[in-house]
């Protein structure tokens, strides 16, 4: 058990690491979009993933969706999620300079990279990725 999380931290780290970092801090604030401002909350990974992985795309998407709901469906705010195994995901992927896993809320020329915090609370606090991801979002809409 100490091997597997001992394991999960060192991934962790290196996939912090390898991501890109956050270019900007993040304030909470209302929910409501913009005009004329998108946001989308990217998810990227690999063919193989373990449960944390999974559980990160899970936690992420749904929290978009639930507390995004109206902006969501007028297309002002969106989840995605990118496979860098795949041609079209290889493509994303080089344009945010993405090399593995990566949680970033973009929006513009902006970005909020929440991958240590994905992979800190999706397992076992779920709730705080998704405050996380709501304040990252809203900071963007401002």
């Amino acid at each position: 058990m100490k091997r597997i999380v001992g394991l999960l931290m060192l991934f962790t780290i290196v996939a912090g690491n390898y991501s890109c970092n956050a270019g900007t801090s993040s304030k909470s604030g209302g929910s409501s979009a913009v005009a004329g401002k998108n946001v989308t909350v990217y998810y990227f990974h690999f063919n193989r993933r373990c449960k944390t992985c999974n559980n990160v795309e899970k936690v992420s998407k749904e929290a978009v969706e639930k507390q995004y709901a109206t902006q969501v469906k007028a297309n002002e705010i969106a989840f995605k999620s990118i496979n860098l195994d795949e041609k079209e995901g290889e493509v994303i992927g080089a344009k945010y300079k993405i090399e593995g896993q990566t949680l970033i809320v973009i929006s513009g020329d902006k970005r909020v990279d929440l991958t240590d915090k994905g992979f800190m609370y999706a397992n076992d606090s779920p709730e705080k990725l998704k405050a996380e991801i709501k304040k990252a979002v809203d900071g963007l809409l401002k």
